[in-house]
């Protein structure tokens, strides 16, 4: 019976350790994307993330979130002559991050914010697409962990891209969650 108690305390630890790490990210080689360009260095200890949407198709299963980052890489990089898709990381409807350039890569989503921001992008156009829990449970978790990597500072300011661009980016739906978050400010 000892034995079982421990063996039990083992499972908690683990399993506290493993919800510790935060979100799981889908690597970009696990999705499919293309190798970048070319690749600027992000600097660490930034003041702010920027919400974005892709204003795009919205997708409510893996294989249809992968459709999509596929069709946004090759828009940017291939019509755009952008070095790789634009965001750091984005959200698909099915509740996953997808790693678009990832940690530590300046990203190519807010003209003047991208050496001073992480951009993080939801999959879809949230004028009329609705945000889920899982993706906002999904995004504050990313926030999170940008703030425990040190990629972004604990009290960053997050904007909507609407805000440091004249833009309706990232959507009235998701402007309406986001000004909710204890680090927005307007």
């Amino acid at each position: 019976r000892n034995m079982a108690n421990k063996a039990l305390v083992v499972l908690a630890v683990l399993f506290c350790a493993q919800a510790a790490l935060g979100v799981t990210i889908i690597s970009k080689s696990e999705w499919g994307g293309r190798s970048a360009s070319s690749k600027s260095t992000l600097a660490s200890s930034l003041s702010y993330a920027v919400i974005h949407h892709t204003a795009g198709n919205y997708c409510t299963t893996k294989a249809a979130c992968i459709t999509q980052l596929k069709n946004i890489q090759n828009y940017h990089m291939d019509s755009l002559g952008w070095a790789d898709i634009g965001y750091n990381f984005l959200i698909g409807g099915d509740g996953n991050v997808y790693e678009g350039r990832g940690w530590n890569v300046m990203g190519a989503h807010a003209t003047n914010w991208n050496s001073k921001s992480i951009g993080i992008s939801f999959l879809g156009n949230y004028n009329s697409d609705q945000i889920t829990s899982a993706q906002i449970t999904a995004a504050k978790g990313l926030l999170s962990d940008a703030v425990s990597r040190g990629q972004i500072i604990s009290g960053y300011t997050l904007y909507g891209h609407r805000q440091v661009g004249s833009t309706e980016c990232p959507g009235t739906n998701i402007w309406n969650e986001i000004r909710t978050w204890s680090n927005w400010k307007a």
